[in-house]
């Protein structure tokens, strides 16, 4: 019973840590999630949680849940004795930390009595079916089968109400932590995570639940070929493959997959894209929604990833070979790369901020620019100017609207579409990634056409200025504008509001409505929406948004910086090392990147479907930057002959390791944030975006600079502030360890 409790109380306190990944609700849970640009948004974020909960309370059960009005009283009480030195913040910590851990107490043993309940009513009509067996009969079977769907629409019930609970618990803390200024929050997963009965330890023990889920599949599965006549048992322990499709079932493993924080290959793809899911599955979507989704358009947005993607990368194995013939040292193929990069910095912001009037527009923009930049730097090598290929590729980078792409997918594609939507953007710029240098080894050409040069340095500009060119045809014939709603009317839908809420989301108003209730429990609703409408303001500025950075993102985007300076120091000085040290020609160069890059997807069906699902991202996390750091010590010249085998193998270590890094450190980014980060021009996707286009062109920077000091030097010379950087980075996240949920 002891070791029931511990792990059921886990399951609870993980769940208010990690709250974002389950949530079934009721009878009909869908299974579609929402996705955001960025996003940590609760949908209880419009209407305080205090009043939300009641709503949402299962009347019978109300005694059970989480008393957080009690608790809001609790911290505001500690505020008033703090300031008039009544009380210290030694005393606070260990009486909130009593009283929580009472009410997941309270909780936990109601839960234990419910699927005690549960239990009981599955053994009677386990009964009634071992009866049923001896004289079949199809009118009782339909009644049994439906007996058994009542039971896991039950433990739907309890699911939610789990739910709801975790939901305030992680509220309360996030409160206490905001008003005290000190990490409650990681003091108390610390102390509790390093208990003997530790409660996160055993959090994917879900014995209770299993062992439900489990008696209801079996059941269904038995009636379901007693019911068709088949004569034969099939018994889904024997034979794992068999499966009964039910709608309440599919329901439930919705449900335990989010509660076990399971994932599969589309979701891990989706946190690539940092279009992260909604705290709550919402109900289908509001009739605008779908008005503004269009598949063409959609299509649009993942051609022009895809293609800005291959933009980036087709000049990587050329680059240094255009340098030289240019006059420059071969090195300046660093800069050569790197000024793109320079250019987004800027094109990501104009281009986030445009997109919360068009997207039509800056699309269009865009491919004007990357048309012009390419054009240029292809005619650099006829007019025998390195200024024109910086030039042009600045332009390139000017004309980066991969913010636009993001903002379509969150803002106009469906729910039920959205994670495919979100996997396809990650796809398409694997993909453009893996295509850029393939493309380039097919360029090998020299010839003519009237006085312009064709040859593998100018041919890449050619070839994208052309793409450019039919993409512009294609997005001004087929792209359709979305309809812009007023901003004062556009009011996120709340999934379980009540009908009055509901209502008033549908007939656009924005003022919160009150219930029918007594004049104190308006004023604390109203004062609890106030702080819930502070909290969906849009950042302003860049410095605003740096304020509300706490040191556990701060550190998780210090780990962004870290990959991404890995992955450039890797990608961009290819070419010079390979030719330095093994002669290769472009052609070898630009399969090596290809291959680098066709990784991407492999690797994310084994993380996403095996590797996510068996340890905590926490610990996917510090491992793939320990893995990182690995990968660049193998890559450093210090035994003579440097191998290709040592190269090759050290550099997919690196950028493997960095590519799953990638993934689990945007979803960890995604539930710390601040919801006012999830919208707006400076949001939380631009902050990281930031944060990566910095770390590449510092990584560009380093190359051009190493080159300038001496060309035998480069390689180590690169990889060693990148090496510094990644065990600064692993010294960080250990410090926040406890914090990362």
């Amino acid at each position: 019973m002891s070791t029931v409790f511990y792990c059921t109380k886990s399951l609870l306190l993980f769940r208010l840590l990690n709250i974002g990944n389950w949530s079934p609700r009721g009878r009909k849970v869908a299974a579609s999630v929402t996705t955001y640009q960025f996003s940590d948004i609760s949908p209880l974020n419009m209407v305080g949680f205090g009043k939300k909960l009641r709503e949402s309370q299962i009347q019978e059960w109300k005694g059970y849940y989480i008393n957080y009005k009690l608790m809001k009283k609790k911290v505001k009480r500690y505020i008033e004795q703090m300031e008039v030195g009544a009380q210290n913040r030694h005393n606070v910590l260990r009486d909130f930390s009593m009283l929580l851990d009472n009410q997941i107490e309270k909780i936990v043993l109601f839960l234990l009595e419910q699927q005690g309940i549960l239990a009981h009513r599955l053994s009677d009509i386990g009964q009634e079916r071992s009866t049923l067996y001896q004289q079949p009969n199809s009118l009782n079977t339909s009644e049994l089968q439906e007996t058994y769907r009542n039971v896991g629409r039950d433990l739907l019930r309890l699911l939610n109400f789990v739910e709801m609970n975790a939901i305030g618990l992680r509220k309360i803390l996030k409160k206490i932590d905001k008003r005290f200024s000190y990490k409650f929050t990681d003091y108390y997963v610390k102390t509790r995570a390093n208990h003997p009965y530790s409660q996160l330890r055993q959090v994917f023990r879900h014995v209770g639940i299993g062992a439900v889920v489990g008696v209801l599949s079996h059941g269904l599965a038995d009636l379901q070929d007693l019911q068709q006549c088949q004569g034969s048992y099939i018994s889904i322990y024997d034979q794992p493959s068999y499966t009964h499709q039910d709608p309440v079932l599919d329901s439930i493993k919705v449900a335990v997959d989010r509660l076990s924080n399971s994932t599969n290959f589309l979701q891990f793809l989706g946190r690539h894209a940092f279009i992260m899911q909604e705290d709550i599955p919402s109900p289908p979507e509001d009739h605008s929604v779908d008005e503004r989704y269009h598949f063409m358009s959609l299509l649009l947005n993942l051609a022009n990833t895809f293609l800005y993607m291959v933009n980036t990368y087709i000049i990587v194995p050329t680059a240094d070979n255009y340098s030289l013939s240019l006059g420059a040292a071969a090195s300046v193929c660093g800069v050569v790369i790197g000024s793109m990069a320079v250019a987004q910095v800027f094109s990501s912001v104009y281009f986030s901020a445009w997109s919360n009037r068009s997207y039509l527009r800056p699309l269009i923009f865009s491919s004007i620019v990357l048309l012009i930049g390419n054009t240029l730097y292809a005619l650099a090598f006829d007019m025998n100017s390195i200024v024109v290929l910086l030039l042009g590729r600045l332009f390139c980078g000017l004309g980066s609207a991969r913010a636009v792409n993001r903002r379509y997918i969150s803002d106009c594609v469906p729910l039920k579409l959205r994670l495919q939507a979100s996997a396809g953007f990650v796809s398409a710029s694997a993909l453009g990634m893996a295509c850029g240098p393939a493309l380039a080894c097919l360029l090998q050409r020299d010839f003519r056409i009237y006085r312009l040069t064709m040859n593998q340095d100018t041919l890449p500009g050619w070839i994208m200025a052309l793409a450019w060119l039919f993409y512009l045809l294609w997005l001004w014939i087929c792209f359709k504008e979305p309809p812009r709603e007023n901003e004062r009317n556009l009011v996120p839908y709340q999934p379980d509001a009540g009908p009055a809420v509901r209502v008033a989301v549908e007939k656009g108003h924005t003022q919160p409505l009150l219930m029918n209730s007594d004049a104190k429990e308006q004023g604390e609703d109203a004062e609890e929406n106030e702080d819930a409408e502070e909290t969906r303001k849009p950042v302003t500025s860049i410095l605003v948004a740096y304020k509300l950075l706490t040191p556990s993102v701060k550190v998780q985007l210090f780990v962004y910086f870290m990959l991404k300076y890995a992955m450039e120091i890797v990608l961009a000085e290819s070419s010079l090392i390979t030719e330095y040290y093994f002669i290769w020609s472009t052609t070898k160069v630009a399969i090596f990147l290809a291959c680098l890059g066709l990784t991407v997807l492999p690797v994310n069906i084994v993380v996403g479907n095996y590797i996510s699902n068996m340890f905590e991202e926490r610990q996917v996390l510090l491992t793939s930057e320990i893995m990182v750091c690995m990968g660049l010590l193998l890559s450093f010249h210090i035994m003579i002959p440097y191998s290709v085998t040592q190269y090759v193998g050290s550099a997919f270590i690196t950028f493997v390791s960095a590519e799953v890094l990638e993934g689990v450190n945007l979803s960890l980014l995604s539930k710390m944030m601040s919801s006012r980060l999830s919208r707006g021009t400076f949001n939380g996707g631009l902050l990281s975006t930031e944060a990566g286009t910095l770390a590449r062109v510092i990584a560009d920077g380093t190359i051009t600079i190493s080159g300038y000091l001496d060309e035998s030097k480069v390689l180590n010379t690169t990889l060693l502030p990148a090496l510094l950087i990644s065990i600064s980075s692993v010294i960080a996240t250990c410090y926040t360890y406890n914090s990362l949920y």
